[in-house]
């Protein structure tokens, strides 16, 4: 079971909603050629805010993606983006079902 795991909350401006969709699944790609991440999820919440969430196996995981290709490019777009800054929730996961 993966046990860390980073959280990433976009609050989009207005009118940025396809431009943010399109970075998400750009960013579903480029987690494919990350080692260390486990699984990575882009998504849409009921109010309209966006999110990452993503497992890794071990910290070293974890901070290669916060160092990674995948963060260097969200906040490059997150003043066009987004009302303010991303903000990254680091998870320890406790439980998991399969």
């Amino acid at each position: 079971m993966a046990k860390y795991a980073l959280y990433a909350e976009l609050k989009p401006k207005p009118g940025k909603e396809a431009e943010i969709e399109a970075f998400l699944k750009q960013g579903a790609e480029m987690a494919k050629d990350e080692k260390g991440t486990v699984t990575w999820y882009g998504f849409k919440e009921d109010n309209g805010t966006y999110g990452v969430f993503d497992t890794f196996d071990d910290e070293a995981g974890r901070d290669a993606h916060l160092n990674g290709e995948i963060a260097k490019a969200l906040f490059a777009v997150a003043d066009e983006y987004f009302s303010e800054a991303p903000k990254i929730h680091k998870i320890a996961l406790l439980a998991e079902k399969l």
